[in-house]
């Protein structure tokens, strides 16, 4: 036991992100404040056109089951579901009132939530139709290695070497960021989505999230923070979110697309073009709606900002999609995370 005024001793990065994300007063779960939104923006944040590209995605697995009596909407890493709120609205009648909506999440259910929404803390078993994972991967938490060993970290963000790799840390190294020096161990990640995914009985499993392939893997990593909008050290006191990019190729199961989220959104109707400059003349209220949700899409698809993050498609029991597969060629390389800073109006944005 420490004495008063003793500093804290480091431990390895999980189960130091794990305490300051969602230990008692972790980032994550505590009661009060505004909650994940108030310190960055998501694409859910930035425009309701995501939820309504989210529905139709739901619609198509929903044909695909064969229109089921009982559809299941899982949103894992819900936040104050601000996303399952937006697609039950996007939903014509007669498919919303078959949704069985799920918000999974650690912390507790907001207040004035929409009834319909389940919450709970696990992913339901027997899932059948859209299990989606919007930038929940990134949070779960994972060592940093350096030179064969662990990184150790302390409260207020001090590194220190730790003891030399576990055999399985080491194996997945060796198997998806060979080569020495700095690098995040995603093992936790893979094992989280294949247990995630798991629980799908019949539809698909879409984790979307920043990320990363084995060939392009940052040589000195990803880790850090987020507070009010702006990028900060990773520190792991609970003041902050701390996040890392997520090597989506390791977590990939069975059958699954890897695709950018340009690619994605665009499969599922959302277009930046701009409306034609007849409609101005003829209904100019109407050309200035489409104006702004063309300013909303092209965000939404930028392939130096939202649209460079990756999506994971994984079926189960129904056809890949997209029904079109990428364009073939290299393996495909997810963009950085964008600069950025907090927006009054709309709120701060994590890319």
């Amino acid at each position: 036991m420490r004495t008063p005024g003793e500093p804290a001793a480091a431990v390895r990065w999980r189960s130091a992100m794990d305490a300051a994300l969602y230990g008692p007063g972790g980032f994550y779960v505590r009661p009060a404040g505004p909650g994940p939104a108030g310190h960055f923006r998501t694409s859910v944040h930035a425009s309701a056109l995501y939820a309504q590209a989210v529905a139709r995605l739901l619609r198509w697995v929903d044909a695909e089951l064969g229109r089921p009596r009982e559809l299941d909407l899982v949103d894992v890493g819900a936040g104050r579901a601000e996303l399952l709120s937006g697609v039950l609205a996007a939903l014509d009648p007669e498919t919303a009132a078959r949704v069985r909506p799920y918000a999974v999440e650690r912390a507790g259910r907001p207040e004035g939530l929409d009834a319909r929404i389940r919450w709970t803390g696990e992913v339901p078993e027997g899932v059948t139709g859209l299990l989606f994972a919007n930038e929940w991967l990134d949070n779960v938490p994972l060592d940093v290695a350096e030179d064969g060993h662990y990184v150790l970290v302390a409260p207020d963000g001090t590194e220190s070497r730790g003891g030399p790799l576990e055999d399985a840390d080491r194996a997945w190294l060796e198997r998806w960021w060979p080569g020495g020096g700095r690098a995040e161990i995603g093992r936790p990640r893979d094992e989280a989505w294949a247990a995630a995914a798991g629980r799908l009985e019949r539809g698909l499993a879409v984790a979307v999230d920043y990320a990363h392939t084995r060939q392009a893997r940052p040589p000195f990593g990803t880790l850090t923070g987020f507070r009010g909008g702006r990028e900060v050290p990773a520190v792991p006191d609970g003041s902050c979110d701390v996040t890392a990019h997520v090597a989506l190729d390791a977590c990939a199961g069975p059958g699954s697309v890897l695709l950018t989220q340009a690619e994605a959104l665009t499969a599922l109707g959302v277009s930046g073009a701009r409306p034609p400059l007849a409609l101005a003349s003829s209904d100019p209220a109407a050309y200035v709606r489409a104006l702004v949700s063309a300013g909303e899409a092209a965000e939404l698809t930028s392939r130096s900002g939202l649209g460079a993050f990756g999506w994971l498609v994984q079926p189960v029991g129904v056809p890949p999609w997209p029904v079109a597969e990428p364009e073939p060629g290299p393996e495909r390389e997810f963009g950085p995370e964008p600069e950025f800073g907090p927006e009054p109006e709309s709120g701060p944005e994590r890319a």
